[in-house]
């Protein structure tokens, strides 16, 4: 089951280690199967509050992820980054194929 990785940048800032980040994450992804969907883009808040921007990175699956997070090669260049934004980062398995949000529903009736 696919899975994401999620990062809230609420202070995004441009600067020489940022932009090495940037330069050097795509290797880091590649053996574990990652590819942006989601990659500097401005943000449209329609409810609440989002300071900043959202990152988020397709896996083919939660163990992917996990494995690309704690590999040896993302670990090298990550201070690029959390040297100079705040953020809030995050691991999500997505939904089965077929995946029908009704039957969610009727689990939490039957539940509550």
């Amino acid at each position: 089951m696919t899975a994401y990785a999620l990062a809230h940048l609420r202070t995004p800032t441009a600067n020489d280690d940022v932009v090495e980040y940037i330069e050097r994450i795509q290797e880091t992804m590649d053996p574990y199967g990652g590819r942006f969907l989601v990659h500097g883009a401005e943000v449209e808040v329609v409810e609440g509050r989002w300071p900043g921007t959202v990152v988020i990175i397709e896996f083919p699956d939660l163990a992917a992820a996990r494995a690309w997070y704690s590999s040896p090669a993302y670990e090298l260049i990550k201070p690029l980054r959390t040297r100079h934004i705040e953020a809030d980062t995050l691991l999500v398995p997505g939904v089965a194929p077929g995946y029908d949000p009704r039957t969610t529903a009727a689990a939490l009736r039957a539940a509550g």
